[in-house]
């Protein structure tokens, strides 16, 4: 079958496993016996001081879970649904899923109402005053670290939405309504050359980036790989539908002041309104989604199913946990004058 969208080239591996697993991509499903027996040996009895930052189960991961995007140059589209690839799946997110659970603080459980639901969300994202990635970059980035900013954040943003985008049909009435409002807009309302993923696109073009998705795969960290896989964990399954709306909840409401600080570190390094548009947009348009996200798709859930009321915190702090690892990461990188990608010379 011929593919209508542009696969993600095959990465580097970073150790058994994640080698394991390309080669299984690359191999033919009727004559991959051998390859998959590799990657069963080398998953069986996997342990992970750290999953979260373990670049070869990060790495692993997030290659399995590509195969229901949009996939991976030269791996055979039937991989998606095989049982064989799907139970090496599971046991690298039982190593994920143990280790939020794990570092997840998850705040006092409010009454199952709208507005508690919120209040109790807006508390949990209150900006905080100190060092934080998004003053680096308005305030003392250099071009090559805003470069390295793209590239950081294009694993998630040059797929925007996506994973969020599997909750509509599992939500019904009005947290569906609410989650579909959101994503429209993520998509553009209909105008294609406004659809995020898109706009991000061209402000990578514009910094002298490559806008490919996936180019960069090789160059970023474990802690950015955690933050897809996150997402992605909770969009594949229904039984983290709740986690799935407080995630997206505390996303939103975490982007429109950060979107306003990058968007003036952008137009400080002088590149402009083709590299700011992106920035720029969400600093409108994310604080109308957090206002929709936190009390009609995350409240509005809570009171339709209440047993959902911590799963939807739980999101919510997991967004918080895994983010800012990745955000830290590079701020500390920076501030210690390296770069934040494992390759700088990937990058930039």
């Amino acid at each position: 079958m011929t593919r209508a969208v542009q696969t993600m080239r095959a990465p580097g591996s970073r150790g058994a496993v994640s080698a394991a697993v390309i080669d299984v991509l690359l191999a033919d499903p009727d004559a991959a016996d051998g390859p998959l027996e590799r990657l069963r040996e080398a998953t069986d009895g996997r342990a992970a001081a750290d999953a979260l930052l373990d670049e070869d189960l990060q790495l692993a991961l997030f290659l399995l879970y590509e195969q229901h995007y949009t996939g991976m140059d030269a791996a055979s589209e039937r991989w998606e649904w095989d049982s064989r690839l799907i139970a090496a799946r599971r046991t690298l997110e039982r190593l994920h899923e143990s280790e939020l659970t794990a570092r997840v603080t998850i705040p006092g459980t409010p009454e199952a109402e709208a507005s508690a639901v919120a209040e109790t969300l807006f508390a949990l994202t209150t900006p905080t005053p100190g060092p934080s990635l998004a003053r680096a970059v308005a305030a003392d980035a250099t071009a090559d670290q805003l470069r390295e900013f793209l590239i950081l954040r294009s694993i998630y943003t040059l797929k925007e939405a996506d994973p969020h985008s599997w909750g509509i049909p599992r939500l019904r009435g009005r947290p569906k309504a609410a989650l579909v409002e959101v994503q429209s807009d993520e998509y553009g309302g209909g105008r294609p050359e406004r659809v995020h993923a898109t706009m991000f696109a061209r402000a990578m073009r514009a910094a002298g980036l490559d806008d490919a998705y996936g180019a960069y795969l090789d160059a970023v960290p474990a802690a950015t790989l955690a933050s897809m896989n996150t997402m992605s964990m909770f969009g594949l399954h229904r039984r983290w539908i709740g986690a799935l709306c407080g995630h997206l909840a505390a996303f939103e409401m975490t982007s429109s002041l950060p979107s306003r600080m990058v968007a003036k570190g952008v137009r400080r390094l002088g590149f402009g309104d083709e590299v700011a548009a992106y920035f720029d947009e969400h600093v409108e348009a994310d604080a109308v989604h957090e206002q929709v996200a936190a009390r009609d798709l995350a409240g509005g859930l809570a009171e339709q199913q209440p047993e959902l009321v911590e799963d939807i915190l739980f999101g919510a702090a997991a967004c918080l946990l895994v983010d800012g690892l990745a955000a830290e990461h590079a701020r500390l990188a920076w501030a210690e004058d390296r770069s934040a990608l494992r390759d700088a010379t990937v990058g930039v």
